[in-house]
């Protein structure tokens, strides 16, 4: 399992004190990086492949509140792959400093041909160095359908309707 520790900061808490989400998110952005950078898909590597990573969603359940002055553990484990390697789904998860899961992260994301702007598969180099990660019980090979299993899509508005806001 992948981890990275955060000392809490001013700036991270919201009115009420506490971490505030929008800190979890960066919090658990930085980790990915961090991963990414240290198992082969630094800005090097990706930039020789043209790639970005994407995120398509981040889903966090919230469990324990965390305040300034403790320092939290940031988690990531891969929880799905496509056989491409295209979509990739990892859990994170938010420990205080006395191991207390503060909070869960459900987190899919894919890569994106830069050039193109479409999305992609990885190269095998990649793939495979992706698919060495430290996996979940209930690790899954991930599909197209996958990515929209909330059903969500969408809802585009018209000139006409546009105008009338």
């Amino acid at each position: 399992m992948y981890t990275k520790k955060f000392e809490i900061r001013w700036s991270d808490l919201d009115a009420n004190r506490h971490l505030a989400n929008s800190a979890f998110i960066n919090f658990m952005s930085h980790t990915r990086m961090g991963f990414l950078t240290e198992n082969g898909f630094g800005q090097k590597q990706l930039s020789h492949y043209n790639l970005g990573p994407i995120v398509f969603y981040e889903h966090i359940y919230y469990f324990k509140e965390i305040f300034a002055g403790e320092p939290v553990t940031v988690t990531l484990e891969l929880s799905g792959l496509s056989k491409d390697g295209m979509y990739f789904e990892f859990i994170h998860k938010i420990y205080d400093h006395k191991g207390n899961n503060c909070a869960l992260c459900e987190m899919m994301g894919s890569w994106i041909d830069l050039e193109e702007r479409k999305l992609t598969t990885l190269p095998k180099e990649l793939f495979d160095q992706l698919d060495h990660t430290p996996k979940t019980r209930d690790f899954r090979i991930l599909t197209k359908e996958d990515t929209r299993k909330y059903g969500k899509r969408p809802e585009n508005l018209s000139a006409e309707e546009l105008k009338d806001l």
